[in-house]
Formats: C-alpha cells, structure tokens, sequence
C-alpha cells in the first residue's frame, strides 16, 4: 500500500453486508474497505456447516460487488498465511503496514465483537469511529427509553410504538389498520390433511471450494451440506429472488399456517429470509414495504391478517428482541431463572430418537440448518425446558445450528423466550406444553413411537408427564403467574396417586433422556 497520511481503513463485518450503507455512495480512492474470515468466529461455538459456508460466501460476494462498484477492498481469507485470526490483529497489522492515518468501523450486533472493537479502537494512536449500521427500525438503546421506569417490558407495547413512529399500516393519524394492532388469533391453523404448500426456492450455488477450505482450516462444524448445490442465498440479488418468491407464492397463506408444523414440509409458507436480513442483505423497512405493497396490489387474494403476522416478525418481534439485547447485556447471557443445570440429549446432535416431533425438528435443523419459530419455541426449545437443560447449553446449540442464528436475535429468543431463563423479562410465561399441543399445531405425532393420548405407562409421550413435573418442580416460582393459573389449579384438584405416577414417570424418561 501508498505512503498516504490520509488513508482511512473501514472494517466489514460478516453481517454487515448492506450495500446502500452511506459508506459506499461515493467511492474515494484513499479509503479501503477490509472483510476478513476468522477462526475467532468460527470457533466460539461450534457452527452448522452451511452457516460457515454461507456468511463467509455472502462476504466474498459482497466484496466483489463492492469491487465492481469501484471501492478498494482488502479481503482476508480463512487460511491466509498472514490471516490472525481476530479483527485486532488483522487491523492492527493493516494499519501499521499501510499507514493508515485514520479508523472506521460500524457497531457490531454482538456484544461480544463490540466490547472486542470498541477496545481495539481505544487502544490505536489514530482517530477512530464507529457509526449505525443504518439496518434497524429502531436504535440500540431506544427499546430502553421507551420502557424507561416501566418493570415489564411487553412486545405488543413496542410493536404499536413502532407501528405510530414509522407510519406502519397506520390511518387517521395513529390509528391501526383496519381497527386493531394485532390479528394473531386468525395466525394459529394446522395444515390440512392433503394441503401441499409450494415447493421451496432453493439455490444451487456451487460452493465446494469453500467447504474445502472450511475443511482444510480444520474447522469443527455439524451438520450436513450439499456444497455442489448450495440451497441459500449468497448475494443481494438472490435474496430479493427469494423475497420476491415468497410475495408471489406465501405470503397469501403465510399467516394462517405460520404456526403450523408436518413431517417433510420444513420450509411451508415462511419467506426464510432471515439469513439474508441478518445479514443486511435485505432491510427490513424494505421487506415491510414489499409485503404492503403486495398486499394493495392483490387485496382479494391477501387477507390482512397475512400481512400483519409477517409485518408483525419484522417490526415487533425483531426490533424488539434487538432492544432487549442492548438493554440487558453482558448480564442476559448468565441468566438461569431456574437454575436448570442438565446436559442436552445426545440425539440433539442426530435425531436419532423415537420422539417424532423431535425426531423431525432436529433432523431438518441438521439437514437445512434451518426451522421455523414454533419448531425451535415448541418443539426443540419446549423439552429442552422440560428436561430442565442449562440455558448455557440451549444457547450454544441454537447459536450453532441455525444459519440465521447472530447472538443478539438467538439468546433472547432462546434464553429468553423459549427457555424463560430470564425470569420473564421477554415472555410472561414458559412456554411449555404437553403432547396436545403438538398434535394440534402438526402430525407429528401419526405413527409416533409414543402414544400422544397416554400420560404414564408403557409409551406414553414424553411430553405428558414431564410437562406435569415441569411444574410441580417449579411452583415455587410460577404458581402466582396469572397466565398458568389454570395448569396449578388441574395439578391441584389431581389425585395423589396421579400425581404420584406422572412424577415417577417423568423421573424414568428423565434418569433415560438419551434412550428416549
């Protein structure tokens, strides 16, 4: 590089892939713009290898285009002699191999890397920044202003607050859309027997070069992948192929089935854009914008409360659980309400169980690195939480599997939400249930080894008796929750004999998880 004492060198983070960021509206010679593969964040925990190979072939894509679009772009790659392996160290040997006389990075999503940058930046002899990734709705800290003084911090609050600020299916001012906020209640069908969603849109990019150098790193992954076919997308164009997919082909059902689960549909009427909005590929205020644009070009075909369900994920829950993060963090990541402390059963790592449900969520999970909310919240998340397993353990698998997985969406909807290891900041309850509910949201449980109607004996679901135990053990702590006061008063009015065999039951499956 130049003797220059005007250089300024920006890093791009791995998902911070946003093309219309005011960075690159103009391109200046004298600055250069640096993405980097890292051990460091293929190693903190144990990642799917189709999320490996996903970010780091979405990076090298955005690199290109950027390169195209007349940028100067220094890329590291994964097995780099030079490469060390942590962004510190890269910058760092940039910045005094190059002479750069300034620094620029944009605030990571993870605490994690943030604390990591905000250090590095402190400790350089050169002038540094760090700006908004100018992705989000809302702020980092807004969530917490907006509930300030307040003890309870409900979604549904925040949802309208974001819905009035941005002017979010909103008429007469700051009034909801056709009469109210939230159309949930007409979200919650199973699929019908014989109803075949739309086959997904799949990719097939070829990407064996980079699972080789995945390998070759020797880098630990799960999971399985198809590197010759590779089924997500890679880059900005292929992401708005996918949104544009699910507008004409899903989201006139997607609300009414968005719940809904059956063996061998895993992608149903999901857009499984996710990836590509963790990434910044896409912008959430244009995918809202799309799908309300769909919505009043095709008004007799898309019902409203289809719209609202999706408009309700982006805005609501996404922002949401991005201002929990911020306001709660580093604290959030050691919560343990219940002070669960169980290891995770070993066939989370291979499906191998005769839990059809389970058998189901995790096999996909392992396949596509990928399953939709109520698989991870109902399935997966809701034995993890009846097993009592440590949150710590929950996170990491979460945070590994999933290809759309990023900390600050994954361990407040993991800790939080599904495992209620936060005592109820997210959730006002557990979310726990019994085999009932999911023989009413799937058909998982046709031809399960288990009998879903059975609470003790001889194959009796799982589910039955250890929802029961979940419970007793806990009453402690939720009895006096206004939202389970139904279930206490069911287990009271038992008698003792069926409670007595619920909980040896339980206690069985429990002392035999990996069996199961």
């Amino acid at each position: 590089m130049a003797n220059d004492n005007k250089k300024t060198l920006r890093l791009v983070l791995g998902d911070q892939l946003n093309a219309a960021h005011s960075w690159f509206k103009t391109v200046d010679t004298s600055v250069v713009y640096v993405l980097m593969e890292l051990r460091s964040e293929t190693d903190y925990v144990q990642h799917h290898i189709q999320k490996v190979i996903g970010f780091f072939a979405a990076m090298r894509h955005f690199a290109a285009e950027l390169q195209q679009m007349g940028h100067n772009v220094h890329y590291i790659r994964l097995n780099d002699a030079s490469n060390l392996q942590s962004f510190a160290g890269n910058c760092a040997g940039l910045i005094s191999t190059g002479n750069f006389s300034r620094f620029e990075y944009q605030k990571p999503d993870e605490f994690r890397i943030d604390e990591h940058l905000r250090q590095f930046a402190e400790s350089l002899e050169i002038p540094h920044e760090a700006l908004d990734t100018e992705h989000f709705y809302s702020t980092r800290n807004e969530l917490q202003s907006f509930f300030s003084g307040k003890k309870t911090y409900l979604m549904e609050s925040f949802y309208r607050y974001m819905r009035k600020k941005h002017g979010v299916l909103i008429e007469n001012g700051d009034q909801p859309l056709h009469g109210k906020w939230n159309f949930d209640e007409d979200n919650r069908r199973s699929l019908p027997k014989g109803h075949h969603p739309p086959p997904p849109l799949l990719f097939d990019n070829d990407l064996t070069h980079l699972e080789a150098e995945i390998h070759k790193a020797g880098v630990k992954t799960l999971g399985a992948v198809d590197s010759r076919n590779f089924i997500w997308p890679v880059n900005r164009a292929q992401s708005l192929k996918l949104l544009e997919f699910f507008m004409d082909n899903c989201l006139p059902l997607f609300g009414t089935f968005q719940d809904a689960m059956a063996p061998g549909e895993w992608s149903l009427y999901h857009s499984r854009i996710s990836f590509s909005l963790n990434t910044k590929m896409l912008s959430p205020k244009e995918v809202v914008d799309r799908a309300i644009l769909e919505y009043q070009k095709r008004p007799d075909e898309i019902a409203y409360h289809q719209l609202e369900g999706f408009v309700r994920q982006i805005i609501g829950w996404r922002e949401y659980m991005r201002g929990i993060y911020w306001m709660k963090m580093p604290d959030y990541a050691e919560m343990n309400y219940f002070a669960h402390s169980e290891k995770l059963p070993r066939w989370f790592w291979d499906g191998n169980t005769r839990m059809n449900c389970l058998k189901n969520a995790v096999k996909q999970s392992l396949q596509f690195s990928y399953a939709h909310h109520i698989q991870r919240l109902m399935i997966t998340g809701n034995f993890a939480l009846l097993a009592g397993v440590d949150p710590d353990e929950v996170d990491r698998w979460y945070l590994g599997i999933y290809i759309d997985a990023i900390e600050w969406v994954e361990i407040t909807n993991t800790r939080g939400m599904s495992q209620f290891a936060d005592g109820g900041i997210v959730g006002t309850k557990p979310y726990v249930s019994s085999a009932a509910y999911i023989s009413k949201m799937s058909s998982y449980c046709q031809g399960c080894y288990y009998d879903k109607s059975k609470k003790t004996g001889e194959r009796a679901c799982p589910f039955n008796s250890m929802y029961w135990n979940f419970y007793n053990r806990h009453e402690d702590k939720l009895s006096k929750n206004p939202r389970i006061g139904m279930a206490y008063n069911l287990w009271k009015k038992m008698q003792s004999d069926q409670k007595t065999a619920l909980l040896e039951q339980a206690d069985y499956y429990l002392k035999n998880i990996n069996d199961l």
